[in-house]
């Protein structure tokens, strides 16, 4: 396949580490979101005007990847003041957040993940504790009818009956309590705070207090959250930068106690799935988790940017799915506040894919039927699914073969009536395909299987 499906990535999964909730309604919310399946993940703000990936660009620890294009200024404490411009010009008057919820509803997702504010600490909700925000008089967009943009999102979308997860990052590299400025580190000397709050407990105890406020006005004020999805895995007790989270989840489920808590990369208690990133796992992982992957290059809008084909999105949906996780999709929305056309075009493809094999993806579990590495096997009800991907230029003959390890009795493939014929062979089933498909190239072949 021409689109390289990343798979069995070093890291990617930490499912030995993960510790189940206690509290049986956390569990119950996390058999929700084990049926949910597909997520869609939107990177947004000012950076997008000028192409780069969000935040990254600002930590001189992580220069030798994140600046790889920046021909246009070699002084990062330069670079670093531009960047803090770009929202004092940020002006997305094509943003509709109807039409995002729209789209994503027609293509099959189930709950959006948005980011409320990235690491370089530009809040996209009208919060109090900074005037880095999309509401303030600086950014031209605060008169705009949609300005308080998080809560236009999540409003839009939720109106539409998808769930929402808030993107919230702990580091925040425009709090002068994070990189603060005359301590031992430089402002933007890399990803940590530029002190030790060991050594300055009364500066780390200001820029806690202000990571809580901030999450408690998106708990109070930006309706019902399903998920706090929280990044930046540096920030946690074993590197001597713990914000107190088990008090802070705390307080945020007395006013929302279905929340799910996604403290990625940490582990224990507020860590209630697991988040592989850019990959997907090689094998059955049996605790929650979501893999989240950009469809371009990068997770905030790029110009001239290339995405995957809808092909191998259909194929990452039915590998996660077949393997026990939800399959996350980040497209950048542009400048204008437009998603790029070619996004929602491969997008389309995977959802009209869906609209005939949904069944066999949606409120299933993976489980282990067969002895191939490439048909995948969801089980709901009483039905067994074999999900096959079909490889680009792939021409179907008059049979396809299914590895099982199962008896069953009838077959039948998905978006076609009536049951096929089969006969059992060394090492599963040999099913004809209907006469329709003989000859043509889809993107996967799904078969719904009963006892």
């Amino acid at each position: 396949m021409a689109d390289m499906i990343v798979k069995g990535v070093h890291g990617c999964s930490r499912e030995d580490e993960y510790v189940s909730p206690e509290d049986p309604l956390i569990r119950e919310r996390l058999e929700w979101f084990r049926d949910q399946k597909l997520a869609l993940f939107i990177h947004w703000g000012p950076c997008s005007q000028i192409g780069i990936d969000s935040s990254w660009a600002l930590s001189d620890g992580d220069s030798s990847w994140s600046r790889a294009g920046m021909d246009w200024e070699s002084d990062p404490d330069a670079f670093r003041r531009q960047y803090h411009d770009m929202a004092k010009c940020f002006n997305p008057i094509r943003f509709n957040p109807g039409k995002w919820a729209d789209f994503a509803v027609e293509n099959g997702f189930k709950y959006l993940l948005f980011t409320t504010k990235h690491h370089d600490g530009f809040c996209m909700f009208d919060t109090k504790y900074t005037d880095y925000k999309i509401t303030d008089e600086s950014c031209p967009f605060h008169t705009h009818k949609y300005a308080n943009i998080t809560k236009e999102v999540f409003d839009a979308f939720r109106s539409r009956g998808v769930a929402i997860a808030a993107y919230f990052s702990k580091p925040d590299w425009h709090c002068p309590y994070f990189w603060a400025e005359g301590m031992e580190k430089p402002i933007g000397y890399n990803r940590y705070p530029t002190y030790d709050p060991e050594e300055h407990p009364e500066l780390w105890e200001k820029f806690t207090e202000f990571t809580h406020g901030q999450i408690m006005e998106l708990m109070e004020d930006y309706g019902r959250i399903d998920i706090l999805w929280l990044d930046g895995g540096w920030v946690k007790p074993i590197k001597k930068t713990g914000i107190r989270m088990s008090e802070l989840i705390a307080k945020a489920r007395v006013l929302q106690p279905w929340l799910i808590s996604a403290d990625r990369t940490v582990g224990g208690e507020n860590e209630n799935y697991i988040t592989p990133e850019q990959c997907i796992p090689d094998h059955i992982i049996d605790v929650p988790w979501e893999s989240c992957v950009t469809i371009g290059t990068q997770w905030a809008y790029k110009f001239s940017d290339t995405y995957k084909s809808s092909r191998t999105l259909v194929h990452m949906l039915v590998y996660t799915v077949g393997r026990g996780g939800n399959l996350v999709l980040d497209i950048g929305p542009q400048p204008n506040g437009e998603l790029p056309l070619e996004a929602i075009s491969v997008v389309k493809g995977m959802g009209d894919w869906l609209k005939t094999n949904g069944d066999a993806i949606y409120g299933t579990r993976a489980v282990d039927a067969g002895d191939s590495d490439k048909v995948m096997f969801t089980r709901k009800g009483e039905s067994l699914y074999a999900l096959i991907p079909i490889e680009e230029g792939e021409a179907l003959g008059e049979d396809v073969f299914i590895p099982l390890n199962e008896k069953i009795q009838t077959v039948k493939c998905l978006g076609y009536e009536g049951g096929l014929p089969f006969e059992s062979s060394d090492g599963g089933i040999k099913v004809s395909l209907p006469g329709e498909l003989v000859g043509q190239n889809p993107y996967a072949l799904a078969f719904e299987m009963k006892y």
